[in-house]
């Protein structure tokens, strides 16, 4: 077995790899997580809209 074989493997190996992680990264089991970290940016300009209205609810007082 040459260097050109195993290279060859290796190169077999990555690609499986790779779409194993493909496989499991869009699997429908995943798809709740996704579709929350998706959400996450939009998250924080909820967080950020309840604190400005907090503080001036707290000028006002």
């Amino acid at each position: 077995m040459d260097i050109n074989e195993v290279r060859g493997i290796h190169t077999v190996l990555v690609m499986i790899a790779f779409l194993g992680i493909c496989w499991w990264a869009y699997s429908a089991r995943r798809s709740k997580a996704n579709d929350e970290a998706a959400h996450l940016p939009f998250d924080d300009d909820d967080i950020d809209r309840r604190t400005l209205e907090n503080e001036k609810t707290e000028k006002k007082q």
